[in-house]
């Protein structure tokens, strides 16, 4: 069954991107050559975009030199300063947000409707550091080693200069929602943007230079990871990475090398479990949006759905006729559901995967076919049944618009399956009751979102997201996603007594004083 399909004629690029403001955008890349460039396709179409300048190492050595010069006097801007910046670019995304959208579509090839949740993501982080970010970045006052007499503070330092190394299928929240709270914490920052989808990340940089941050506080490199990783990782004093495990664990080990932090957003294989008492209408409905999210390009979509043989038959009738009145195509504006994969390599996996498991003997239920007759890297929301453990599309992330339908006969069953992979990064329980609480904490995920798929979660900007196993290390978001630029210091002031007796005191007699000033003070104090 293929997905309906509206205006397939492929649109022109969008009004916006004109010579002058590409421009404009290109000036923010750090390269002494600008004559040495490179130039992205746009999805939709095929045809070639901006020509960007392609950092050399040197240039990514020299980015780091002035970051480390700016980050000097931004560290010692107050904080109040810098959360006011921030707001002022949380104003300026939403009046803008036209011009980002279009730089999204046109470098992803997202629909309209996906790239404004990037729009809305990165309003709302802003808006949440720059609230939150005085009082977590204040002084604490802590537990003294001896009450009253020991008085002790904890103090948080930036790290220097953070790397930011973003992916492109969210280019947007990817490319500005790490950087907020590295540069709200008083830390520059240098970033590798993917090439794909570095416009995007250079308005970014833009407007929040207009919004007031200080030159070279953020500096923008653009390059391939075998060019120009190395001085990346040699000069950071913590690393931001967000993209495939493999290449995860190369900048784990090297972060180890050097004795420097990391936090590390990698693959998935997301589980949606629909328990027995669910509501299926919502639950279906929830699968759309679980699994074809900017055409399933993304770290936290579904890509295993598990369902109770009760319910199994009437929620895959409702799935499937969702999924069969989908719009796919390309168009700057709200009319479709589904857009483009990025980019050939994307298209390659999916139909990879989805052949394999065809001829191993696996059932289609919706799609299952590329058409380029819409663009060159569209392929059709896919549904599959069948799909057994010798099937490369049961355990290996796909990251495109491809579900596999899964019956399972107990709630025990189903949290097994869900949790045999070796990551760990989102889940999504269906569930009319308390049941569905019982189900989502016996999950191995850093998320787990109830009758939701990822949005709640996700968008829980006080709460921490990340994953476990494979899909990483840290956390971004709340309280863990500003305090990982920092460093904590402890400083603690005695006074009058330490732990050594005064000199009219026998060490003896001290002992024997502390030992029992240490059994009273075990119930004071502490519950």
């Amino acid at each position: 069954m293929s997905s309906n399909v509206i205006g397939i004629s492929r649109p022109s690029l969008p009004t916006s991107l004109t010579a002058a403001h590409v421009r404009r955008l290109t000036a923010g890349v750090v390269a002494a050559d600008r004559e040495t460039t490179v130039t992205g396709r746009a999805p939709y179409t095929g045809d070639p975009m901006a020509d960007l300048p392609v950092s050399s190492p040197g240039d990514v050595s020299a980015a780091f030199v002035a970051a480390r010069r700016a980050q000097k006097h931004w560290a010692a801007t107050p904080v109040r300063e810098r959360a006011r910046i921030m707001l002022r670019f949380h104003d300026l995304v939403l009046a803008r947000q036209n011009e980002a959208l279009d730089l999204i579509q046109l470098e992803n090839g997202k629909t309209r409707r996906d790239a404004f949740l990037e729009v809305v993501d990165i309003a709302m982080t802003a808006r949440y550091y720059a609230r939150t970010a005085r009082k977590l970045l204040g002084a604490k006052r802590r537990a003294g080693a001896v009450p009253i007499l020991t008085r002790t503070r904890e103090l948080r330092h930036p790290k220097g200069v953070v790397a930011v190394i973003s992916p492109w299928n969210y280019p947007l929240s990817m490319a500005a929602g790490d950087t907020i709270p590295a540069l709200l914490a008083g830390n520059a920052v240098v970033q590798k943007p993917d090439t794909q989808t570095a416009l995007t990340a250079l308005w970014a940089h833009s407007l929040l230079r207009e919004a007031g941050l200080p030159d070279d506080v953020w500096q923008i490199v653009i390059g391939s990871g075998g060019s120009i990783g190395k001085p990346l990782m040699d000069n950071a004093n913590f690393v931001m990475f967000t993209g495939s495990t493999s290449s995860g664990r190369r900048i784990a080990s090297a972060a180890g090398e050097r004795l420097i932090g990391a936090s590390l957003e990698l693959g998935g294989k997301n589980a949606m479990l629909v328990l027995a008492d669910a509501d299926l209408d919502r639950a279906a409905a929830g699968a759309i949006d679980a699994c074809f999210p900017s055409t399933g390009q993304l770290c936290v979509s579904m890509e295993r759905i598990y369902v109770d043989k009760s319910v199994r038959d009437e929620f895959v009738a409702k799935f499937i006729s969702r999924v069969e009145n989908l719009k796919l195509g390309a168009g700057y504006d709200y009319g479709y559901d589904v857009g483009s994969l990025t980019n050939e390599a994307q298209l390659s996996t999916v139909a990879t995967h989805v052949q394999d498991a065809v001829e191993r003997g696996a059932t289609v239920l919706a799609g299952g076919r590329a058409r380029p007759d819409l663009g060159p890297f569209f392929y059709e929301p896919t549904v599959l049944t069948d799909v057994t453990p010798d099937m490369t599309v049961y355990r290996t992330e796909t990251f495109g618009p491809v579900v596999s339908v899964y019956t399972v006969g107990s709630d025990d069953e189903a949290v097994a399956i869900a949790n045999d992979t070796v990551y760990g990064l989102n889940a999504s329980v269906w569930s009319r009751s308390r049941r569905g609480d019982a189900v989502a904490k016996r999950l191995h995920a850093g998320t787990v979102n109830i009758n939701e798929a990822f949005a709640a979660a996700w968008g829980s900007l006080d709460s921490p997201m990340g994953g476990m196993g494979d899909s990483g290390l840290g956390r971004r978001h709340g309280a863990d996603g500003l305090l990982k630029y920092t460093e904590a210091q402890t400083v603690a002031r005695q006074r009058v007594l330490g732990f050594t007796p005064p000199r009219a005191i026998a060490y003896p007699v001290w002992a024997k004083g502390l030992t029992v000033a240490l059994k009273v003070l075990k119930g004071v104090g502490h519950k």
